[in-house]
């Protein structure tokens, strides 16, 4: 399994301090079909803790996840500030998985080199 982040997340998350193990963490979870919300053509929203509190108060992140292979995330929102992604843009979400996950891996490698994804290694 390998997981990373589009730079839009990235700079989400440095903002927001959440750490890569917590988004390895979610992902475990999706692994494990612990799914928040599948929303379909390999769009899943998965809950990410926020540091020192819990994940009911936490983040939503939308990942294009493909079980066993592949995970990115894409775009993250606090619950408090968004309650939910609008349709047309879960539609997006939907056409991006269509080509993200069908990369291979010398596309994704050039994209990483470009600034465009960043590989997300654990913690420590």
């Amino acid at each position: 399994m390998k997981i990373f982040k589009n730079a839009w997340f990235g700079r989400f998350a440095r903002k927001e301090k959440i750490s890569a193990d917590a988004l390895w963490d979610a992902v475990e979870r999706a692994e494990k079909g612990q799914i928040d919300a599948d929303l379909g053509g390999g769009v899943i929203k998965q809950r990410i803790a926020r540091p020192g509190a819990g994940k009911s108060k936490g983040y939503r992140s939308i990942i294009l996840f493909r079980k066993g292979e592949k995970s990115f995330f894409v775009y993250g929102f606090s619950k408090s500030e968004l309650g939910n992604i609008r349709d047309d843009e879960e539609e997006q979400f939907k056409k991006m998985a269509k080509h993200v996950l069908l990369l291979t891996d010398a596309q994704l490698s050039e994209l990483i080199v470009n600034g465009q994804f960043e590989e997300v290694a654990k913690d420590g």
